[in-house]
């Protein structure tokens, strides 16, 4: 049996997303096996990001600055804005390195099973930014499932006053599919054969 401190270590890691109890064992076994070379990098990288999150006040992006690095880039093309349900969308879109622009996390989708509303998501804050001007596109890179169909309806509904072009992703996504779980070549598909909402 492992102390109570190494077996709290193992449960917390358990919770983490695609981690199990046994792969939480193996990761805290080979940590304490590597205490110099994983575990104490580890707790510094920890503490240091736990010291400096914070949530970008423009995009709603997690970093350590705000503005995140992304609307920091002068290099991005601030006249394209591209509309993501999460965060770890926006990481995915910009591993890809094919979207030249900048970002905006709604937080979520609209679910009527789960009582989301649009108020519970940054669609007001993304109505406001279109509304200052200065933007010429906004892709809409919702997670092709039901709800994030239906989430982009409702943007398009709440984005076709203002003079701007409106776009989504291609139908290509997998039904269902989420932008994370994708490789690179079905995002630069997607992003390349982006249309007009209708």
């Amino acid at each position: 049996m492992a102390s109570t401190e190494i077996e709290a270590l193992t449960q917390a890691l358990a919770r983490l997303p695609g981690l199990g109890p046994r792969s939480a064992r193996r990761a805290v076994l080979h940590l304490m096996k590597k205490r110099e070379t994983s575990l104490m990098p580890l707790l510094r990288a920890l503490e240091k990001v736990s010291q400096n999150l914070s949530v970008c006040a423009a995009c709603g992006n997690v970093d350590t600055t705000d503005p995140c690095g992304i609307c920091a880039d002068g290099r991005r093309d601030s006249r394209l804005l591209c509309v993501v349900e999460e965060v770890s969308d926006l990481w995915a879109l910009d591993r890809s390195r094919l979207f030249p622009g900048r970002f905006h996390v709604l937080g979520g989708r609209l679910s009527a099973l789960e009582g989301i509303r649009p108020e519970d998501l940054g669609i007001d804050r993304l109505v406001g930014r279109v509304a200052a001007g200065g933007i010429d596109e906004v892709v809409l890179a919702m997670n092709a499932t039901l709800e994030g169909q239906t989430t982009a309806h409702y943007l398009a509904e709440r984005l076709e006053r203002f003079p701007i072009r409106l776009t989504q992703l291609a139908h290509g996504l997998p039904v269902g599919g989420e932008l994370d779980y994708l490789d690179e070549g079905t995002l630069a598909q997607a992003l390349r054969a982006r249309r007009p909402v209708q």
